[in-house]
């Protein structure tokens, strides 16, 4: 029998949040290992476990998996939300590359020494390029894709609660996208994973920033 799923990343959400939602959605319990040291994530690349000396590491199923799109396509292949067949595949994977293209723009927010233009520039794109698509598609289902749950639905939660802690009301004109969100944070694994001492990761801080630059020995300014 496999063991637990164990997580090598930061103590702080990055490429990983997104592999802790999905785990959470699919009712996967999972451990984490911290990566505080350079020393660490160098054994890892020793050890021959970071195949393109990059994490977020997955160990699952007896496997070491790296590169995010990879382990949440395995996760959402697994515990059925992927769709039913190709075609729900194929869009479920479109939905869930764009989200994770804007979200990735919010990641980098903290390693940039004049985030405002940043800033100016995710919000613009939040409103004209991704979250119509999305209000139109809501206006027509519960969810994205095949009329069910998938990991389209989890990263678009994710990605909104993010653009709010950034841009307070920014949803004030996307209705349908709004609705969406308070149905899905009413699902009982999501509901707790929001709710205190969860392994929910907070907004970086200064400590998640330090510490990340010095494992993978970056100084700043980073050119983003």
């Amino acid at each position: 029998m496999a063991g637990r799923v164990v997580l090598h990343y930061f103590n702080g959400r990055g490429k990983m949040e997104s592999i802790r939602w999905l785990l959470t959605v699919a009712g996967v319990e999972f451990d984490e290992i911290f990566l505080t040291t350079r020393e660490q994530y160098l054994k890892l690349i020793s050890d021959g476990d970071l195949m393109f000396q990059q994490v977020p590491l997955v160990e699952i199923d007896g496997m070491k998996l790296i590169q995010t799109k990879a382990i949440l396509n395995y996760i959402a292949e697994k515990h059925n939300l992927h769709g039913e067949n190709e075609k729900d595949r194929v869009m479920i994977n479109m939905y869930a590359e764009g989200l994770q293209d804007l979200m990735e723009m919010i990641m980098i927010l903290p390693f940039i020494t004049d985030p405002k233009a940043k800033l100016e520039e995710i919000e613009s794109k939040a409103k004209a390029r991704y979250l119509p698509v999305f209000e139109k598609v809501l206006g027509e289902t519960v969810h994205l894709v095949g009329g069910k749950l998938s990991m389209a639905d989890v990263l678009l939660l994710e990605c909104t609660l993010m653009l709010e802690e950034k841009f307070v009301g920014i949803l004030k004109d996307f209705s349908n996208v709004k609705a969406f969100q308070g149905r899905m944070t009413e699902v009982p694994a999501i509901k707790s994973f929001l709710g205190p001492d969860s392994k929910r990761k907070q907004q970086p801080d200064d400590k998640y920033i330090k510490t990340s630059m010095e494992v993978f020995d970056y100084k700043m300014p980073l050119n983003l």
